[in-house]
């Protein structure tokens, strides 16, 4: 009998379809039977001796939500028995209503079992299911769509149980010690987090859009051509690339596409039609990894007029010093074709980056002078100096790519430009383990949307007193002062846009919400905080209105 390791998850869901990601423990056919007669089957593929099935989902109603179980060879294997959560449901959209609720953010290390101490406090995802599960139908503040910037799961920061996992498989003295070496130890990684039973119902009812971050593979991924140059010299290095790329393909990419682009998908087609997909897989990420040009991991996704593009800002880049660039001139152009297509047909439109596009002003003048250094702007001593402290000190955002965040800055305000523009321009951004608000204003006066840079990670992880006291610092006057002294000796021109910090810094673990109707916006803070007799709640820390 075939047995649920993993899922169900959630991901696409439309006004009459839906795509239900699932692994099991052998070859089976899983299916997704909804309780108004909806449902979809599919046959498992195989990657590595593991087993997974996105069972696309047809014949839905708009407007409803009906409850869901997943069969595997005929059998019920979801909802558990022993459940204590309500029955996972598939919300799509009411016909004519324009409400969409966007819930993100970043950086999540797997929560501890429920009888451990959880040494960084509460998740906010957990917090979120609970809150929601206290209701029958669990229907509590749901989001329409979690949008998981990032970091998903950390391949370079193992936890002590993981430790003791891959110490029984290997020994930890061998490269690269606690960290994931292959495709198994990732997934590893995928069942202690997505395993939590809070987090598992939470995205079997929750529609959720995933980008890649750095620790979804290691810190510090493709920071400049000599980090990645040294790291293919490390052998290990090789394997742990392309198990990390074909693992994200399986576990997070496939769910991101809609049912028409994955019919589309050749590597999708040949996996699905041999017995065991490995090989082609593997092919896949080595080309990726060799040629970054040959796979696109950004993609856009529409709930109505709310348009979200989702941008990979890891593997997409180009590392030349001479030619650097967050996106590849390929990357670059299908993000402006998005960004403009067809004007006047979304209210908001929303750019998940992993990376702000604004930081605080001393932190985006030290990126932009350390980008000049390693250019050689100040000669090959100080070109040396700058490598070594980008490697250090994580100078790797936007600000770091000077010609990125000028295109970018750019195609912002020309989308939000114009008689038809969308009412709003937000990126979306995770990565720098606090949350904050900046608004940009342009010396011409600007687009017509109001253009946000919304800041929120992370989920679950360490906030260190350094990072707290050094980003209120960035925000400061003399922050500012300082990093114009950067500039200078970097050579460097005055940004095309200039912003201010409107909300925050705000540290803990926490999830921001954009609540999205016509053509307002609300956006809500919550934290994630512990009460005297162990329970947690979500407290809103910050709630305002982006529109009149």
């Amino acid at each position: 009998m075939a047995r649920l390791r993993l899922g169900p998850l959630l991901r696409y869901v439309d006004g009459s379809s839906a795509t239900v990601w699932v692994e099991a423990s052998r070859p089976c056919t899983a299916e997704v039977r909804c309780a108004d007669g909806a449902g979809g089957t599919s046959r498992t593929f195989q990657i590595a001796g593991h087993h997974y099935a996105l069972v696309p989902v047809d014949g839905l109603t708009p407007g409803t939500s009906p409850t869901y179980e997943v069969l595997l060879d005929g059998e019920r294997v979801w909802p558990l028995a022993d459940s204590r959560f309500p029955p996972s449901r598939i919300h799509t959209p009411e016909p004519g209503s324009d409400e969409v609720s966007v819930a993100f953010g970043s950086c999540r290390w797997a929560a501890p079992p429920a009888d451990e101490h959880d040494p960084v406090g509460p998740d906010a995802l957990d917090t979120l299911a609970a809150r929601m599960a206290a209701t029958p139908d669990g229907a509590a503040e749901r989001p329409d769509v979690l949008v998981l910037l990032g970091d998903q799961i950390y391949a370079d920061e193992t936890s002590q149980a993981t430790q003791r996992w891959i110490a029984a498989r290997r020994g930890l003295e061998e490269p690269p010690g606690s960290q994931v070496a292959d495709y198994e130890e990732y997934t590893r990684l995928y069942y202690e987090s997505w395993l939590d039973p809070e987090i598992r119902w939470l995205l079997s009812t929750v529609p959720s859009c995933m980008i890649f971050d750095d620790h979804d593979v290691i810190d510090d991924w493709n920071t400049s051509a000599s980090w990645l140059a040294d790291m293919r010299e490390t052998p290990w290095w090789r394997e742990r690339v392309l198990s990390g790329l074909m693992s994200y393909w399986v576990y997070q990419h496939l769910g991101n596409l809609p049912p028409a682009t994955l019919a589309a998908d050749p590597l999708y087609a040949e996996v699905r039609a041999t017995p065991d997909g490995t090989d082609a897989l593997r092919a896949f990420a080595a080309r990726a990894d060799a040629d970054f040009t040959t796979a696109r991991w950004s993609y856009r996704r529409d709930f109505g007029r709310v348009r979200l593009l989702m941008v990979d800002t890891r593997a997409a880049r180009v590392l030349q010093e001479d030619k650097r660039s967050m996106l590849d001139e390929g990357e670059a152009r299908w993000l402006r074709e998005q960004a403009l297509d067809s004007p006047g047909s979304c209210d908001h439109l929303l750019v998940g980056t992993s990376l702000p596009w604004l930081l605080p002003h001393l932190v985006h003048d030290a990126e932009g002078w350390n980008a000049a250094l390693c250019r050689g702007e100040r000669g090959p001593r100080w070109a040396r100096f700058g490598e070594d402290l980008r490697r250090r000190a994580d100078l790797e955002h936007w600000a770091a790519f000077p010609s990125s965040f000028e295109a970018l800055t750019a195609l912002l305000a020309e989308a939000g430009s114009g008689p038809e523009a969308p009412a709003t321009v937000c990126v979306l951004s995770g990565d720098v383990h606090h949350a904050y608000i900046a608004e940009p204003s342009w010396p011409d006066g600007g687009p017509t949307a109001r253009v946000l840079q919304l800041t929120c990670s992370p989920v679950h992880n360490s906030i260190p007193l350094s990072i707290r006291v050094g980003f209120r610092f960035g925000w400061s006057a003399v922050a500012r002062a300082l990093g114009r002294r950067f500039a200078r000796h970097g050579r460097l021109d005055r940004p095309p846009v200039s912003w201010r910090k409107t909300g925050g810094p705000w540290f803990g673990n926490q999830l921001m919400t954009l609540v999205l109707q016509g053509r307002s916006a609300r956006l809500r803070l919550e934290q994630a905080r512990a009460g005297q007799d162990g329970s947690t709640r979500l407290s809103t820390t910050e709630e305002s209105l982006l529109t009149p």
